[in-house]
């Protein structure tokens, strides 16, 4: 379980990126730089309007964390392991205090589905 090699000639290694892509993006772009908007209102919902500017710039912090810890490829059970935690808590809690907020529940809970099962795929065969 040590590192996973960085080999560009791998699905593996193709699916890491993709899967780490997504992580900054939605952590970068998306709630740091603020490029969607409704995220942090999301947030304000579960946590409060007071709050909501400074949990949204922890959850891209830690979001950013997760895609440079998928790319790093050390301990990737134990790293896909933390996103299905981070994914099914924030999707419980979107879908409890910001359903109405949610541009589709089925297509998020489905699209969080297919990234956590190539996670673990990778994880697992790496």
């Amino acid at each position: 379980m040590g590192i996973a090699p960085f080999d560009l000639n791998t699905h593996f290694t193709w699916i890491r990126l993709a899967i780490a892509l997504v992580w900054v993006v939605f952590g970068l772009v998306f709630k740091a730089l603020g490029a969607v908007p409704r995220h942090r209102q999301i947030v304000a919902r579960v946590v409060g309007e007071y709050r909501a500017q400074a949990v949204t710039s922890l959850v891209a912090i830690g979001e950013i964390g997760l895609g440079l810890w998928m790319l790093y490829g050390r301990y990737l059970p134990f790293c896909i392991g933390i996103q299905t935690l981070v994914v099914a808590t924030m999707n419980a809690l979107e879908l409890r205090y910001a359903r109405d907020l949610l541009l589709s529940p089925v297509a998020m809970l489905s699209a969080n589905v297919i990234l956590l099962g190539l996670g673990w795929y990778v994880a697992l065969a790496s």
